[in-house]
């Protein structure tokens, strides 16, 4: 067996259209992550898909999950932490200091659903 690569990852938010343009503004609005069609046998399902580089993430719909005490979370690497982090304050949430890492800045925040995520920014010289 061989695995190639990670194709995507799956969060999930409730369900209802206040919660969908909630996601929505959030990943593809202050994230600027641009969506991605899902497939017609699939729209069905509720949610939407973005494209973060050469992963995509598919938003589901799940109700009942209590995303604001898991460890589970996604990591954005991103060119400008500094930027993430002023545009996330200025929005309104919260941004935590990640435990250090060599190679790497990192800061966590949680998203509208209490879905954890990290931003991660490669710091010159950090090993790839």
């Amino acid at each position: 067996m061989k695995i190639i690569g990670m194709h995507h990852a799956q969060i999930t938010i409730p369900s209802g259209a206040r919660a969908h343009e909630r996601a929505w503004a959030f990943y593809c609005g202050l994230l600027g992550l641009p969506e991605v069609e899902k497939p017609a046998a699939l729209k069905g399902r509720g949610g939407f898909w973005v494209q973060a580089g050469a992963i995509q993430v598919h938003i589901g719909v799940e109700d009942g999950v209590q995303h604001e005490r898991s460890k589970a979370h996604l990591a954005y690497e991103v060119v400008n932490l500094t930027e993430v982090r002023a545009r996330l304050l200025e929005a309104g949430y919260t941004v935590e200091q990640s435990i250090p890492i060599p190679g790497y800045a990192r800061f966590e925040s949680r998203d509208p659903f209490g879905n954890r995520i990290e931003f991660i920014q490669r710091l010159p010289g950090g090993a790839r």
